[in-house]
């Protein structure tokens, strides 16, 4: 059983990591727009929105309750 502070604390988490998620998405469009941009750097800051996308999911997860099988 997940406790009120906790999932205050989750939800906090997911905010913050959504915000990033966001921005680095801005980041990337703005990067790309420009000529002769960093392949390895766009392919860096892609993977880590991915890491990013994960752990929301994983963080909602524990916020809905278990359904059993």
């Amino acid at each position: 059983m997940v406790h009120t502070e906790d999932i205050e604390s989750i939800k906090r988490r997911i905010v913050e990591l959504q915000v990033e998620h966001r921005d680095l998405d801005q980041i990337i469009g703005m990067l790309i727009s420009q000529p002769g941009f960093d392949q390895l750097q766009i392919r860096r800051l892609k993977k880590r929105k991915l890491q990013i996308k994960d752990s929301i999911t994983l963080l909602q997860i524990q916020l809905e309750p278990d359904i059993p099988a």
